[in-house]
């Protein structure tokens, strides 16, 4: 008979919150993030193909040769052992019926095919009503995750969140190294040796040069976590993006700042990123305390802005409140920004459209800042990503003195 074919081509959300569901009920990791992951997944294969939509789902919700197994185990409990998978249409509108907010550790959903609508609810008489009132499908609960205040988090929100926040680390700022290299088209300089080898090779003659161009490499990133107590609501979950750039392995290094500066580098790296947060936990004894932004900004400077500053991305994540002095602040700002190629600031607050930097440590850091971005919210962490990755003030091109 060969490969089952769907009759549909398309699945409700709902079905891939269940398949997430038991796959968690049987012990495996999958949560909020993976299920975004799923449905994106789906968008880039046949779906007329079982088998094809199948293996799509293994890729993005199996870690393991464990995951695997429960993945089978997941698959066949929701979709059954064989036929088509229920309707599914992740081009169009959303058919599936999950509650917004979906608990994707409770048990999984009934595996009666969805209608797009939420179950009827039988009438005095014992007939089904039907409710025509739309309920938010799994996908908008992830919108919502992306678009939340990072303050208003719930524990498993910031456990959800912080996988998403892993992916944005990918982002890269890049720099125009002195090393050249050999390109097959034209490059930045002519290649002179390489020309007149191929000359020798054809009697003197070349028939056309050969290029160099510059090579590109990452650029390193610095960032400066304000710890104190204004901005704890925010921290624990800015602290997991801090982590998840150190441990992406490239040139990073990570600082945590209240009332004296702390290098927190070491203690984020690590497989288990629970346990490298708990590290770098204790590691900050001022967690919650005063600020004095300028004089870790000096401390920056004078201890590590000669070794790691330089040519780098600065972000500074804080709400710029402040009880040093601002003409410290203003003044060790500027020192870094001439080490420093570029300097981002992420303030909370700044996602309020009414926003204006009034607090004294904004008002002194501001001059010195080429960008600043709110930093709240899942969405706002990937304007920073685009940023890095489009801006051309963030890619190659050697630091400004």
């Amino acid at each position: 008979m060969g490969e089952e074919r769907a009759v549909a081509p398309s699945v409700p959300s709902a079905r891939l919150a269940a398949l997430v569901r038991e796959l968690r009920r049987l012990g495996g990791s999958a949560g909020t993030a993976e299920l975004l992951l799923a449905h994106r997944a789906l968008l880039a294969v046949d779906l007329a193909s079982r088998e094809t939509a199948k293996a799509a789902l293994a890729t993005v919700l199996c870690r393991s040769r464990a995951d695997v197994a429960r993945f089978e185990e997941a698959f066949a409990t929701v979709f059954g052992s064989g036929g088509p998978l229920s309707p599914f249409s992740p081009r169009g509108p959303d058919n599936g019926a999950g509650e917004e907010g979906d608990d994707l550790d409770g048990p999984p959903q009934d595996d009666a095919p969805s209608t797009g609508q939420p179950a009827p609810a039988p009438s005095a008489d014992g007939a089904a009503e039907h409710d025509p009132t739309p309920v938010p499908a799994a996908s908008s609960t992830l919108e919502l995750l992306r678009r939340k205040d990072f303050a208003d988090y719930s524990d498993d929100e910031v456990a959800d969140a912080a996988r998403i926040v892993a992916r944005l680390a990918a982002a890269t700022p890049l720099r125009s190294s002195r090393r050249m290299r050999p390109v097959a088209g034209r490059g930045d300089r002519v290649d002179v040796r390489r020309t007149l080898r191929e000359a020798a090779r054809r009697g003197g003659v070349a028939s056309a040069p050969a290029w160099r161009r510059r090579d590109v490499r990452p650029r390193r990133i610095v960032l400066v976590c304000d710890a104190s107590g204004s901005m704890e609501p925010y921290a624990r979950v800015l602290l997991q993006f801090l982590g998840a750039w150190v441990r992406s392995g490239r040139s990073v290094e990570a600082f945590a700042f209240g009332t004296r500066l702390t290098r927190i580098t070491s203690e984020l790296r690590g497989p288990d990123p629970a346990a490298a947060l708990s590290r770098a936990a204790a590691r900050i004894t001022d967690w919650g305390a005063g600020t004095q932004i300028g004089r870790c900004i000096g401390q920056l400077n004078r201890e590590h802005g000669r070794r790691i500053g330089r040519g780098a991305v600065v972000i500074v994540l804080s709400d710029g409140w402040d009880r040093g002095e601002p003409e410290l602040l203003a003044a060790e700002m500027r020192r870094l920004r001439r080490t420093a190629h570029a300097l981002v600031w992420l303030n909370p607050h700044a996602a309020d459209p009414a926003f204006e930097p009034l607090t004294r440590g904004m008002r002194a850091a501001l001059p010195a800042t080429d960008e600043l971005l709110a930093g709240n919210c899942i969405l706002a962490l990937e304007e920073l990503a685009a940023l890095l990755e489009r801006d051309p003030r963030f890619t190659a091109g050697r630091a400004r003195r």
